[in-house]
């Protein structure tokens, strides 16, 4: 495993077709990855819909909301959905028409949480001008987003890292995405959640990960992933980020957002056809 000895960021097109014809799960964020300027496009959407047709699971991982994370696995082609940046995982049977939750944290401990996230959002939208809630705050379980890119105009780099820097010291996990400082209390991740679920939903084991499974993200909360899986792949909009990735991606797609996202659908669809 690489785990952040990745130098280099080598083009998609690098990936071997046997490795490729190999993948059979695609783990996926959805800001500016999935998304184009804020928009999930039919291109993107289309993609996700013939992977799920071909056979693949497809998994996306985000820092979005449990409201928005219900809809996405009741409704999208997809085989469930690690959301709040690894808070739970949802997962829908559609056969049995229930809907499988499973939270990283207890539901006393949440409530405790949500209290202090909230005293401390107030805290950081008092000290640092021009930022706000995430549109979605009120669907959110676990996590306090704010938002400098989505729905405000878009803050200085310093602006964003103040933020952060509040944040931790007042004891709370902060993670960059291309739109929120996404903040929590407690040590789960998209990377540790989306192992759980890959073992737990589809007893996959971790053995077998590295062969089977790609990420594509975008930005600076994706490092952990980027780093941990040996196929991983940046959209094209990820150099814009390069300065604050602690990991890089394995390669990168020659379009942004979801317009790089389909160009890795392609690729995997082509090699299992041809397999």
């Amino acid at each position: 495993m690489n785990h952040g000895d990745k130098t280099t960021i080598q083009p998609l097109t690098n990936l071997p077709s046997q490795v490729a014809a190999n993948i059979d799960i695609v783990l996926t964020d959805i800001d500016d990855t999935l998304t184009t300027e804020g928009k999930l496009t039919s291109e993107a959407y289309i993609a996700l819909e013939q992977l799920q047709n071909s056979g693949l699971k497809v998994i996306p991982v985000t820092g979005r909301c449990a409201g928005w994370c219900d809809h996405i696995a009741r409704m999208w082609p997809v085989s469930g959905v690690v959301g709040e940046n690894g808070a739970f995982y949802f997962r829908y049977d559609h056969t049995t028409k229930t809907m499988h939750r499973q939270f990283a944290q207890s539901d006393e401990v949440r409530l405790q949480n949500y209290n202090q996230l909230h005293a401390i959002g107030t805290d950081i939208l008092s000290k640092v001008a021009g930022t706000a809630l995430a549109s979605d705050q009120e669907y959110r379980l676990t996590d306090l987003a704010i938002d400098f890119a989505e729905d405000v105009p878009e803050l200085p780099m310093s602006d964003i890292r103040k933020i952060v820097t509040i944040a931790e010291q007042s004891g709370l996990t902060a993670k960059i995405s291309s739109i929120h400082v996404n903040c929590w209390i407690g040590d789960h991740s998209k990377l540790t959640t989306s192992l759980k679920m890959l073992d737990q939903e589809f007893g996959i084991p971790n053995a077998a990960l590295q062969e089977r499974v790609v990420f594509a993200g975008d930005s600076p909360n994706d490092a952990t992933m980027f780093g941990y899986f040996n196929n991983s792949v940046g959209v094209a909009n990820v150099l814009d980020s390069l300065s604050n990735l602690t990991d890089l991606p394995t390669y990168i797609t020659k379009n942004k957002g979801g317009a790089g996202f389909s160009e890795l659908a392609n690729i995997l669809l082509a090699a299992h056809q041809s397999n």
